[in-house]
């Protein structure tokens, strides 16, 4: 048996403390749960066999299990069961490949899933002491990013921040400043490119009571001057900057999955196949170069090579891990994020694995091509990727 996906949809992303930040996480989720449903106006409610939902922070507003909550907010009938998963950034893409599984076992014929993150609305959190009342002071940790609390037994090296990992990648790669603001210069013109050709206007969904209506980090006045003028973030003589690496964001993703026989129930026809799929881990600190075996290992599994992939949505957690991804891969860049990437339009941790499912599936059609590849790093040291095969056909 065989798993497809049926439709996909997402709010704007929008920028930390900007446009959907007065927005909480279990209605951006809900919000997108209508927004699906509203795309296939013939499929009962009721008729969903599971939703899977991913979410990275799980300590604010989204705790609790923010897929259910986004089932009962949504309206739909309180039998539709949900669960939540955390595989940190690759969150709503592993919801994704947990429902592709559900369906080709046969225990499930229709799953939802997506994911979601307000990392503006991340809370602070407060250790207990190990003792009651403490008289020294105690500090409160932001749970909007990166490693928090960790356990004293990790090794150092594993524990860096994701820009010092990332900086790291840059020295054992040897990627140039220079063709890193060249990537992020490539990501604004393209983003704000397709938002000008319409590409994104039936895979966004605005939120009811914002005025967002395109993602919010887009720069079309990006320059490659501009960039270079940015001071390094996480080392002096560094080369990552905010301008080539991806912000803070807020948003949500949905992607409806099936089977091959549940189009009569969707009420529409299936848009791709989910050909394979695959994790891969290794140290956490090289967490950015871990997509490049996922993408092989699903590749394998689809029973097909790099030479036969018309398109790739690579997650930009980093321009400089971007590009060691498409080097590693030797496959054209210019197939790579064609209507733009996550350092323009943003990384809500939980939601950037459903985007760019979206955003393959519709390049695909656009670009005629049968075979495309879906991936992103995720931090601790892990990578998820997903095959398509567009059901239009092509090459």
């Amino acid at each position: 048996m065989s798993s497809f996906v049926y439709t996909a949809v997402r709010t704007p992303f929008g920028k930390y403390g900007g446009g959907l930040a007065g927005v909480r996480p279990d209605d951006l989720a809900a919000h997108v749960v209508s927004a699906t449903l509203a795309r296939v106006p013939n499929l009962d409610p009721a008729a969903i066999d599971d939703v899977v939902f991913g979410n990275t922070n799980g300590a604010g507003e989204e705790n609790r299990n923010v897929g259910r909550m986004a089932v009962l907010l949504a309206g739909l009938p309180t039998s539709v069961p949900a669960t939540t998963v955390n595989r940190l950034c690759g969150s709503s893409l592993d919801a994704v490949l947990i429902g592709s599984r559900m369906i080709e076992a046969g225990d499930a014929d229709v799953v939802l899933t997506g994911g979601v993150e307000s990392m503006t609305r991340a809370p602070w959190v407060l250790p207990k002491p190990d003792r009651p009342f403490p008289a020294t002071d105690l500090t409160a940790v932001s749970t909007a990013l990166g490693w928090r609390l960790v356990n004293p037994r990790m090794p150092k090296e594993w524990t860096v921040s994701l820009g010092e990992a990332n900086e790291l990648l840059r020295e054992r790669f040897g990627v140039s400043r220079e063709r890193q603001d060249e990537f992020a210069h490539r990501s604004h013109t393209l983003a704000h490119r397709a938002w000008e050709d319409g590409f994104y206007d039936d895979l966004v969904a605005p939120v009811d009571g914002t005025e967002l209506v395109r993602d919010e980090g887009i720069r079309p006045d990006s320059t490659l001057e501009k960039l270079a003028r940015l001071k390094p973030a996480f080392r002096p003589d560094g080369t990552i900057t905010a301008g080539n690496a991806s912000p803070l964001s807020d948003g949500a993703s949905a992607v409806l999955l099936g089977s091959e026989a549940a189009a009569d129930v969707i009420g529409a026809a299936p848009l791709a196949r989910i050909a394979g799929r695959a994790a891969f881990a290794l140290d956490p600190q090289d967490f950015g170069y871990a997509p490049v075996e996922a993408a092989n290992r699903a590749l394998a599994r689809a029973g097909i090579g790099w030479d036969r992939v018309g398109a790739v949505e690579l997650n930009e957690a980093f321009a400089v891990q971007s590009l060691v991804c498409i080097d590693a891969w030797k496959v054209d860049p210019e197939i790579v994020n064609t209507r733009g990437g996550a350092i323009a339009i943003g990384h809500p941790l939980g939601a950037s694995g459903g985007r760019i499912v979206g955003t393959l599936v519709k390049v695909l059609r656009e670009r005629k091509a049968r075979w495309g590849v879906a991936a992103i790093c995720i931090g601790v040291g892990q990578g998820l990727a997903v095959v398509l095969e567009n059901l239009e056909g092509g090459a």
